[in-house]
């Protein structure tokens, strides 16, 4: 492990005690010492280049108060530009931020752009109401009134997940501000359950970085090595790179768990990142709180298994970084220029590049996304449909191994990062996921065209992801 790494693990860890003292705490203190622990955390780690964050919040701040209307679009434009500058400082002659404020900047930007989104749905429900003549009363996820800047700065600077993630609305934040008998929120037997695989999870991560150093690709001896011996090694960096982000996120939630941070009623049916879906009327005692059952989906950012042992590229992407997902999926993939659903994501992948940097290897990997949905559908609508049960059941064990390579072959772009390194490997296993995929897509058009089954197949794929927001 690196020294980043290390510095990572113990915020992660630090997190947890800390979340146990402000669970029970009121508003006030956990507004402004959740606030002071994660300024104090960003002036460590960051030191001067804490300026950036600052900079960034109080542009947003202004853009809030002089364009409450159309703040979203603005608060994207400005938050997404300022991340261009701040990638380009070593070419400006300027100081390098350190990393870790790079992944403050990161999480910021997504809380920023979330919050205008929030005001914006705040002031246009206002004039609806203005135009009725009459109010609805409070509304699922709508805020009651406009943050202050101070209050803008708590939100920024909370210390959960100022790192790491997850990814939280402003709503989320004041719901745990207000939460009513915090005492009756379970913390320490849910954080049990979530924690007890991320020790196993280091210990293989360790383990099979040890073995299949990710160096070794980037060395002239590696494309020596037969055909069989390059194609395997993704596999166990793609292993590696998991294990590793199971353990941060597996953390990071654990110390949401601890503060009660991002908990509702089951019956809530909270997303992750976006948080509750029903109303849900708050208990009036501490007996009828502690008889709730809670969750924390809202701040959930990873499924193991899911991510894992799902079927198809698209699910894994839902399983992956889930409350980023949401983040994505509302805030880009619902504004793309396009209809399409390939396209659609093809837009949504080349932001999601650019907000993880300006390495060629992002854009090589994530832009690969849209070719293997794009293949994963025609071919799955024309075929799969056609199989008996036995026969579908063998396709979806085969569509499974091949969705689990195209993710080790993606992941070797995302590590090695540049274009020569990036393309140097791929290269050396004959661009094999690409060849596959664009075979597939033209086998599922050629054998689709016409098919009755097919277009059926087709419309009920085509409309999963535009169904799956409008239920977000």
């Amino acid at each position: 492990m690196s020294p980043e790494e290390w510095t990572y693990l113990v915020v992660l860890l630090i997190s947890i005690p800390i979340g146990f003292l402000f669970k029970k705490a009121g508003p006030g203190l956990k507004r402004w010492g959740a606030a002071a622990v994660g300024l104090g955390l960003t002036l460590f780690t960051c030191g001067p280049h804490t300026l950036h964050s600052l900079v960034t919040i109080l542009g947003t701040w202004a853009l809030i108060q002089a364009q409450p209307c159309s703040c979203h679009a603005l608060a994207l434009a400005w938050t997404f530009s300022y991340l261009l500058f701040f990638r380009a400082l070593s070419l400006l002659g300027l100081p390098t931020p350190t990393p870790f404020t790079n992944a403050v900047q990161l999480l910021l930007t997504l809380k920023l752009v979330s919050l205008a989104s929030e005001v914006q749905d705040l002031h246009l429900a206002q004039r609806k109401d203005m135009a009725s003549g009459f109010s609805k009363g409070p509304s699922l996820g709508l805020l009651p009134d406009v943050p202050s800047l101070t209050e803008t700065l708590s939100y920024s600077y909370c210390y959960v997940g100022i790192m790491t993630g997850p990814f939280f609305r402003y709503r989320t934040y004041l719901d745990w501000l207000e939460q009513p008998f915090p005492g009756a929120v379970p913390s320490l037997r849910p954080l049990l359950r979530r924690a007890w695989p991320a020790p196993l999870f280091g210990l293989l991560f360790l383990l099979s970085s040890h073995l299949f150093p990710l160096e070794a690709v980037r060395e002239d001896a590696f494309y020596a090595r037969p055909l069989p011996a390059r194609l395997f090694y993704m596999i166990p960096v793609f292993f590696a790179f998991r294990m590793r982000f199971y353990v941060a996120w597996i953390a990071a939630e654990c110390g949401c768990i601890a503060a009660g941070f991002g908990a509702y009623p089951v019956a809530a049916k909270a997303r992750a990142g976006g948080g509750p879906t029903l109303q849900c009327p708050p208990p009036s005692s501490p007996e009828e709180a502690a008889a709730l059952e809670y969750d924390y989906e809202t701040i959930r950012n990873i499924d193991c298994y899911g991510t894992d042992f799902c079927v198809r590229v698209r699910e894994g992407m839902r399983y992956w970084n889930m409350t980023v997902q949401w983040w994505l999926a509302q805030y880009v993939y619902k504004s793309a220029p396009a209809r399409s659903y390939v396209l659609r994501s093809a837009w949504t992948m080349l932001l999601s590049a650019y907000w993880h940097g300006l390495h060629p290897g992002y854009y090589l990997s994530f832009l690969t996304i849209p070719l293997c949905l794009a293949a994963e559908f025609q071919l799955e609508s024309a075929l799969r449909g056609r199989l008996g049960p036995g026969g579908q059941k063998a396709w979806d064990w085969v569509h499974w191994f091949l969705k689990m390579r195209a993710y080790d072959y993606m992941c070797m772009g995302f590590v090695l990062l540049s274009l020569g390194q990036t393309l140097r490997y791929w290269a050396s296993v004959y661009f094999c996921i690409h060849i596959l995929a664009l075979v597939a897509l033209g086998l599922g058009v050629a054998l689709g065209r016409g098919s009755p089954s097919r277009r059926k197949t087709g419309s009920q794929a085509t409309s999963l992801a535009p169904e799956k927001l409008r239920e977000e």
